[in-house]
């Protein structure tokens, strides 16, 4: 009898255990889900920030900031050709190409893990080659976050009409 009354007394406390149990993970699968959404936000935002700053210190040809946002492989890919961090910062500091002012008419940005891509269609203005121009672009920035910073990975110049739009 006593034994029949401690398998019964298991039985009810293991039911009463197993919906606890799986509301706590439903909850803490819910938190985590949460944080990821708040985390992807504040990412995002970032990014966009970061991009944004990259704008003016390539205006200001300011190839200190830009050295340490560009990572030591990162690839520029542009109208005329294909090169490596250190070119770009020496076209850069040179001023054989000026990039005066980038106006952003449209962000996107995605978020793969640590890995970020953002897409500006901008109008910019730039000296190149002793003269002001101004062309359409979708320009894609690829980052990726290395211990604390950001890094910049790729920057793609893809000449588009200006009635070009990015796709959210």
């Amino acid at each position: 009898m006593k034994q029949l009354i401690f398998t019964l007394f298991v039985l009810v406390f293991a039911t009463q255990c197993t919906p606890n149990e799986n509301a706590n993970e439903s909850d803490n699968t819910s938190i985590k889900e949460n944080k990821v959404v708040e985390d992807n936000a504040n990412i995002e935002k970032k990014i966009k920030a970061l991009s944004k700053q990259k704008w003016q210190w390539m205006a200001d040809k300011n190839v200190g900031e830009l050295a340490n946002l560009f990572d030591d492989k990162s690839k520029f890919v542009h109208m005329s050709g294909t090169w490596k961090k250190d070119r770009e910062l020496e076209i850069i500091e040179e001023g054989s190409i000026w990039y005066k002012e980038a106006t952003v008419h449209d962000v996107a940005v995605e978020i793969f893990g640590n890995s970020v891509i953002l897409w500006n269609r901008i109008t910019l203005v730039a000296h190149v080659r002793g003269n002001d121009v101004s062309n359409e672009f979708t320009v894609t920035e690829m980052y990726q976050k290395s211990k604390d910073d950001w890094k910049l990975l790729d920057l793609t110049f893809s000449k588009v009409r200006d009635t070009h739009e990015i796709k959210h």
